[in-house]
């Protein structure tokens, strides 16, 4: 199906970063960029697209395993840990091929685009056949990633993972071979035939420091910084990891990344969870980010994060969906907030504006889109319009929008979806996936057939 060609967008409401503003023209120019935002435009222009409710930029995922959405509805019950959960998640993986993997990840990019979702981080490290042939083409299973993104019409940063070893001075395991290029040397030749194109970018990751050697993580660093790219890296998800690395190395992974060169202003930590003092110190002085996934760490009895600290110690936040146990940011961002009441019992951590500036903004950021996120002239004309007459929504004043959109809205509430200027998703439909929830079951029969 072709997407829209309309060029200027009415906002009846329309969140510009400190404040809601109603009546907002937004003209969007042939590079896909906002050209100009309008105020006090308080009905629609001849030929302006309406965009009813709350308009707000795009919300970036900022951490995603597209093939974990297989898992929805078969994990969330009965005990265990995070260890016994990747056995499960393991038998899935073993499963996909480039074309079984386009076809799932396709749809889950669609579940996306309907979330709001205008730009996502694939933390992608199932790159090769099972047993660890590489395919003919080495980069077939990235590739098919930046194809179902393109198809869905969303943004993709694929961050390519590097994952050497099951452990500290351990080979891989039967299942990880599948993930493994034997050493970063190798992992980076590989890399570095991905190629950014419109709406891609190619970013770097370190699964974690158990499954990067640590002679090898400068390796990775090195090739990031080189190409400019974001470099994201799993971060004292389980206090096992801690554990196992003061006993390898005497001292924690973050302190292990910083003696690498891993640390930094284009480095994003996924989840941070059990920090030390020490540690919260070392990312915030470095300027390293930090991305929160709290319905993953939720579901996976992970831990909350220290969010708050990291956050005054100058590490930007943003969020991501995961293991996508749901697909919904709005949800990532209160949950964010109300993690943090439960654990202090106290209120008020963040403002509604800063929640979705790490929904938005900071993400985006941390994904090397260093103009999105947000509507403003020259920014990229990515945005989503959230309803405010659903029974989620319906009775707040429109001026209280954000607090709407962050503390009741869910993904459901999505209208519309933009992305560089193309309507992706109208009125709750997706242009270019019409049948997103048929192309999933089908997508996840089939690889549990």
């Amino acid at each position: 199906m072709q997407l829209s060609s309309d060029r200027t967008y009415w906002a009846e409401h329309a969140w510009l970063g400190t404040h809601v503003e109603p009546g907002v023209a937004l003209d969007v120019s042939e590079d896909g960029r906002i050209a100009a935002v309008r105020l006090g435009v308080e009905t629609p222009e001849p030929g302006a697209v309406v965009l009813r409710g709350l308009t707000l930029p795009g919300l970036a995922n900022a951490h995603s395993h597209a093939f974990h959405r297989a898992l929805r509805g078969t994990v969330q019950v009965g005990s265990g840990t995070f260890w016994t959960w990747r056995e499960i998640m393991y038998q899935f993986a073993s499963r996909l091929t480039p074309e079984s993997y386009f076809r799932l990840a396709r749809a889950v990019y669609a579940e996306m685009a309907l979330a709001g979702v205008t730009a996502v981080g694939e933390f992608h490290y199932l790159h090769h056949a099972p047993g660890g042939r590489p395919y003919d083409d080495p980069n077939a299973m990235g590739e098919a990633l930046i194809a179902a993104a393109q198809e869905a019409g969303i943004r993709i940063t694929l961050l390519d993972t590097a994952y050497l070893s099951s452990g500290f001075g351990a080979e891989p395991d039967a299942h990880q071979l599948r993930f493994s290029d034997r050493t970063a040397q190798a992992w980076a030749a590989r890399v570095s035939a991905l190629k950014p194109r419109d709406g891609v970018r190619i970013g770097a990751a370190i699964h974690s420091v158990r499954a990067v050697p640590a002679d090898q993580l400068g390796t990775v660093a090195q090739w990031a910084r080189s190409a400019e790219a974001p470099l994201h890296v799993h971060l004292s998800e389980q206090t096992a990891e801690n554990d196992a690395c003061l006993a390898a190395h005497g001292c924690t992974p973050t302190q292990l990344l910083a003696s690498h060169g891993v640390l930094g202003p284009s480095t994003t930590g996924v989840h941070n969870t059990h920090l030390t003092d020490a540690d919260i110190a070392l990312l915030g002085s470095s300027g390293t980010g930090t991305c929160m996934c709290p319905t993953t760490e939720r579901d996976l009895a992970d831990g909350i994060g220290p969010a708050v600290a990291l956050q005054r110690a100058g590490s930007p936040l943003c969020l991501g969906s995961d293991s996508h146990a749901v697909i919904d940011l709005f949800e990532e961002a209160r949950a964010m907030e109300l993690n943090e009441r439960l654990r202090t019992r106290t209120r008020g951590h963040w403002t509604a504006a800063a929640l979705l500036r790490a929904a938005s903004a900071d993400g985006y950021s941390a994904l090397g889109w260093a103009t999105g996120g947000v509507l403003e002239p020259g920014a990229l004309a990515d945005f989503t319009c959230v309803a405010l007459d659903s029974v989620r929504t319906a009775g707040p004043l429109p001026r209280l929008g954000a607090e709407t959109a962050v503390f009741a809205a869910t993904s459901a509430d999505v209208r519309h979806t933009v992305v560089g200027g193309r309507h992706v998703v109208r009125d709750g439909v997706h242009a270019l996936v019409p049948d997103a929830a048929g192309e999933l079951a089908a997508a996840i029969a089939e690889l549990r057939s």
